[in-house]
């Protein structure tokens, strides 16, 4: 038989404990451990689950890598077409990393109905485009029809419908300027067969998706010229080392870019919440551990009397140490339980209903994200219950400092 656990079972069971001075404060020590475990799961899986959401929509509009020419400069519209005619198209078998490659270009125009004007991008894309990550932002309507003959399908964001008051079905006419020449504007009129909500304003404001052949006749270009590569990978983790490699199995004249170069702003403002995250683990673990450190002290000095007996019959400091800390970890372990459930409980509601709604502008995304991974959960809780275990040794030494004669007489 475990003599320290069974004792410690009879400590935390018994009937005058919750009579006992111990009782408020073992209360808060729990509320604290389980207030800390919620805020470090909540603080985890959405700062997480808020960095790889903004990941996947730019990337769904950018690919991870994008290849062009070094004219291109670094406005979105294409300037100087690339040939079709390379090495890593349409499969990049130099760098085992790269899962797709798809070619695109892009045109400037200003869209005018009847009400009201905008300023857009036109991204042309072809067959090769890679429709699935658009496809989860797609509201109403479909996806359009590119293996067909050139027509007039295009896909336009619920932004820009709200905007220029349109529908799906409803078309509208392009005006695309003609660079370098004093001439009448390129006019094409399309059709909206699909509309889509990103939630990333930087895109949903900009870009219209349409046949990459558009503007391959607008500018003149042959048919094997495109304006750009959009690149993706298999693990984004790796996109610098992948960038680096992708850069040097390309032509001289073309110029590889990631898009967390491209877009540095944005994601040097998504490694702030690593820091948060940090920041928020080691104060919620520092508050539950202090409160713990208490709870154990006061339920040391509420048994002294138990821990001088003990002493006179033989036991150990040791044996008493363990029995106090089989007592902490039974707290330790039911403020976790309750701390998990809820925290878990928190995350699926706001997963499958959306509580938290965000701002756009600011977040780049319209609610909340949260990434639930078990293994992180398992991570934070093996960290609580070392941590708290390791702080908790050294209250628990006090043990040592009590002697038989005086706790036995302790009034």
């Amino acid at each position: 038989m475990n003599l320290e656990y069974f004792i410690a079972k009879r400590l935390i069971t018994a009937k005058d404990n919750k009579s006992s001075i111990s009782a408020p404060i073992i209360k808060i020590a729990i509320s604290a451990i389980a207030i800390g475990m919620i805020m470090m799961i909540v603080s985890v899986a959405t700062g997480i689950g808020l960095q790889q959401k903004i990941r996947e929509k730019i990337s769904a509009f950018n690919g991870h890598i994008i290849i062009a020419n070094f004219d291109n400069n670094k406005s979105d519209a294409t300037l100087v077409p690339v040939s079709k005619n390379q090495k890593f198209y349409p499969k990049f078998s130099s760098v085992p990393e790269v899962s797709h490659v798809q070619a695109v270009a892009s045109k400037a125009g200003i869209i005018r109905t009847a009400e009201a004007f905008e300023g857009i991008v036109f991204k042309g894309v072809g067959t090769d485009y890679k429709w699935d990550n658009i496809k989860e932002y797609l509201v109403s309507g479909r996806l359009p029809n590119l293996s067909a003959s050139l027509n007039s399908e295009v896909l336009i964001s619920q932004f820009l419908a709200n905007r220029l008051k349109l529908k799906v079905d409803d078309e509208f006419n392009t005006f695309f300027m003609r660079e370098g020449q004093n001439k009448l504007p390129n006019i094409r009129r399309f059709k909206i067969v699909g509309i889509f909500n990103s939630g990333f304003q930087e895109f949903d404001a900009t870009y219209v998706l349409g046949d990459i052949r558009h503007i391959q006749r607008i500018n003149k270009w042959k048919p094997d010229q495109v304006g750009a590569f959009e690149v993706f990978v298999n693990d984004f983790d790796n996109i610098e080392t992948v960038g680096e490699q992708v850069y040097e199995h390309t032509g001289s004249t073309l110029d590889s870019q990631t898009i967390v170069e491209k877009y540095s702003y944005i994601f040097e403002w998504l490694q702030l919440f690593d820091f948060n995250i940090v920041v928020i683990l080691i104060v919620m673990i520092l508050v539950a551990t202090i409160n713990m450190v208490v709870a154990l002290l006061v339920l040391i000095l509420e048994r002294t009397q138990m821990i001088g007996i003990l002493k006179a019959i033989g036991a150990s400091n040791w044996t008493i140490r363990k029995m106090f800390l089989y007592n902490a970890s039974y707290l330790i372990f039911q403020g976790l339980f309750w701390g998990n459930l809820i925290g878990i409980a928190i995350l699926l509601i706001q997963k499958y209903f959306g509580i938290v709604e965000l701002n756009p502008e600011n977040y780049y995304v319209n609610q909340a994200p949260v990434y639930i991974n078990v293994v992180y959960i398992i991570l934070l809780n093996v960290l609580t219950v070392g941590v708290c275990f390791l702080v908790l040794l050294i209250p628990s030494y006090i043990i040592t400092k009590i002697t038989p004669v005086k706790a036995i007489r302790f009034d």
